[in-house]
Formats: structure tokens, sequence, C-alpha cells
């Protein structure tokens, strides 16, 4: 997801730092009158029992010994609402389902039944870090997790690394998704801009790793989750127009901030064009993180497309 070349020097020294137990010794929250140039804290999502762990995919017993190779964690806000499909909520790379916290609570006072879930080795979730991530697994979780639940579509909002996966569950399993929110996604690694230059970008990184340490049961090994994250962002995603022939564009939008720091422009009027049915929005005034710079806007464009019968 990240412009590579240069995030790799920070990659390294985050690395080095990670096992001796130190953070690199900078804030993790920005304020600024300029919206797209804040960071707000991360919000909490509602309270709860704590969520739950399903064991889903590439799990089983290993030279019989218990080995859980990978426990999805999500959580379940609200009832079941006969008019209109749960909405899964999929976050970004590095990230956790926290950063989604406004978008629950909002959804939840409208009475929709919302779905949290931190994707595979990312925040409460766990990982084999012997099975490479890739967008196709991450994905699959996804759709598992609707098994489990028992829920036969959704509608899905991503961000980021979460959008992809949102598109790539529409384009692979049309049949399980109603609608789709993608913000910030790009299609392919070309697209990605050098996010080093951004310091809101590289605040988030910080606080990410703070996070990991808190949030994950690998706390200790965030250098392998890195080292993960960074081979499927080498080469993945990596589609092209035909790719998104299978996707019912009708109900999906193609969203970015005016200011987005990490994917090129090009990259969302791409997908625009590639699904003619699909609506694009461009939202004033904030960046990568438009869902914490600017919660109401957000939930008013969120509630545009998925409070439609």
């Amino acid at each position: 997801m990240f412009g590579l070349a240069n995030f790799l020097g920070f990659v390294g020294q985050v690395a080095l730092l990670w096992p001796c137990g130190k953070y690199p010794d900078e804030p993790t929250v920005i304020h600024s009158p300029k919206r797209w140039l804040s960071l707000p804290q991360t919000p909490s999502l509602p309270w709860s029992r704590g969520g739950k762990y399903a064991e889903i995919n590439n799990i089983q017993l290993v030279a019989n010994l218990t080995r859980i190779r990978c426990q999805l964690w999500y959580d379940v806000f609200g009832p079941p609402n006969p008019h209109h499909s749960p909405i899964f909520f999929l976050h970004g790379g590095l990230g956790n389902s926290d950063y989604f916290g406004h978008q629950v609570r909002f959804f939840q006072r409208k009475g929709f039944k919302v779905v949290t879930v931190d994707s595979r080795g990312h925040g409460r979730s766990t990982t084999d870090f012997d099975i490479p991530l890739g967008y196709d697994l991450m994905s699959e979780d996804f759709v598992a997790l609707l098994d489990h639940l028992h829920i036969p579509k959704a509608s899905f909002v991503g961000w980021s690394d979460g959008a992809i996966s949102a598109l790539n569950i529409a384009a692979k399993h049309p049949s399980r998704v109603d609608k789709v929110f993608a913000f910030s996604a790009n299609y392919n690694t070309s697209g990605v801009m050098d996010t080093t230059l951004s310091p809101v970008f590289m605040t988030y990184i910080n606080r990410t790793i703070s996070e990991y340490g808190r949030l994950s049961p690998h706390a200790d090994r965030y250098d392998d989750f890195l080292n993960q994250i960074m081979q499927m962002w080498k080469g993945q995603p990596n589609w092209t127009e035909p790719f998104f022939s299978t996707i019912n564009s009708t109900n999906v939008w193609i969203v970015d901030g005016d200011h987005e720091e990490a994917v090129f422009r090009s990259q969302q009027d791409d997908m625009a064009k590639w699904l003619p049915d699909a609506g694009q929005l461009l939202l004033p005034q904030v960046s990568h993180f438009a869902f914490i710079q600017d919660p109401d806007t957000f939930n008013a464009m969120l509630w545009s497309l998925l409070g439609q019968h």
C-alpha cells in the first residue's frame, strides 16, 4: 500500500527498535486547523463484551500439536435489520477496527447490524507467520466470517487495504455483496505515493506500532508482521480492467479525499471508468484518514449509499 522504496528505511529502523521494547519518540496525534493535516486520536468502539474469535481459514492441527493458524477477532453491534444488510467495516493496513468507531456508533444508532473485524495478523487477530499475507487470503477470511455468522449477504465499507478487500470480494463473490463503499483503494502498486513525505501518514505509522503492542496476541513480533505486510505490498494488488467486469457496480461507490496523500487520484478515476454504473465521490478537505478527520461528512455520505432501501 505505501510508497515502498522510501518506506523501507523507516521499516528497518522500526524492526531494530521493536525487539528492544522501544518506540519512536514521536507524538501520535496531530492537531491542525486544516483537517487534512490533522490526525485525531483513534476512536474506540462502542461498549461490548470484548468481541469474539472465529477460527475459520487455514486452521488445523499441525504434527499433532494444537496450533491454530488464524483466529480472526470480530465484534457485532446491533440487532438484525429486516430492511438493510449488515455492514462489515474493513480497516486499512497496519490498523485495526477501532478506527471506524465513529461510523459504528452512527449506524448502531440507526438500527443497523454492524460487524467489525481485525484483518488477519492485525489488531487482535492472530496469524501464522509462515503463511504469506495477500488480499485473496484476507478476502476469503471475511467471506468465511460471513459463513460463520450465517450472513448470506452484507454491505462492505473498506478503507485502503480494507477497500481493496471489499472490491476483491465484490469481484469474486458477487452474490455475497449488497453495497460497497471503497475509500482510498488502489488497484495497482504503481498507484501509491511516497507516504514518507507526509507527516500525517508517518504519525499514523508510529501510532500503529504502539497499538499493535497493546492489542496483538503477537505483541513481540511486530517485525515479522511488518515483513508479511511489506511482502504483500510489493506486488499486490495488481489488477487490470477485466478484473472489474464481474462487479455489480450499481451499488458501488469509489471514494477518496481531495487531499489524499497515499494514492494517486488516477487510481480512483480508472476504477470509476471501469465500473460505469458506480458512483465516484471526492470528500472535501480531508485525506487518507477522512473517517476520523471529518466523521460527520463521512457518515453522511455512507448514509447516502447504505441508508437507501
